[in-house]
């Protein structure tokens, strides 16, 4: 890749549930050559401290870069700044209606709005169930102004041993919506196929 810039992806993530989503996102990032860009958001230090053990520092010390969450002069808040787009994983319901409404009090939703400006791919991995009609109508108002709504949820057919690899295969599919191919993605036709009798 010499003379060539490494392709960026932008990685929020939010306080909803599932923070080893965000932690598997930078992993296959790093795995495939993409510089990330990490924001972390306030709500997010708790689930990541609750569900996996880990502070903020933590979780950026596997990024490329680490942005503020009220830096609004950071680079990823400008469209000149090149990037294959921006993942939110896991994406709470408070930053999708945030989104959805072009409010951009944080570097997050700046970022995200940043990226639907400039038609590259914004990818929500929602964490939130069930949901309600306001909840629905929001990710009808988001996917028309062209997001991805992409909750996380497992691919049985995949036959996944554990929950790193259930969680892997949300992460790659969501990934393959930015061209990136992660290794861990079991393919149907590929991979597995029906189980014969």
């Amino acid at each position: 890749m010499a003379g060539q810039e490494r392709p960026r992806l932008v990685i929020g993530v939010t306080g909803a549930s599932g923070a080893i989503y965000g932690a598997r996102a930078l992993k296959a990032a790093a795995d495939l050559g993409v510089e990330t860009h990490l924001i972390v958001s306030k709500a997010a230090a708790l689930t990541l401290s609750q569900e996996m053990g880990l502070t903020p520092a933590d979780l950026g010390a596997q990024a490329d870069v680490v942005h503020r969450q009220n830096d609004i002069g950071a680079s990823i808040a400008s469209g000149s700044f090149r990037t294959l787009g921006m993942i939110i994983a896991p994406c709470s319901i408070r930053t999708l209606s945030e989104i959805a409404t072009g409010v951009t009090s944080t570097l997050m939703s700046r970022a995200a709005d940043v990226t639907l400006k400039e038609r590259r791919p914004l990818v929500l991995m929602v964490r939130e169930t069930p949901f309600h009609l306001g909840h629905l109508r929001t990710m009808v108002r988001l996917t028309e102004m062209g997001g991805i709504v992409c909750p996380p949820l497992p691919a049985f057919y995949a036959r996944p041993q554990s929950i790193e690899e259930m969680v892997d295969q949300s992460v790659g599919r969501a990934l393959d919506l930015f061209g990136l191919h992660w290794q861990p993605v079991k393919r149907w036709g590929d991979d597995i196929g029906p189980i014969s009798e």
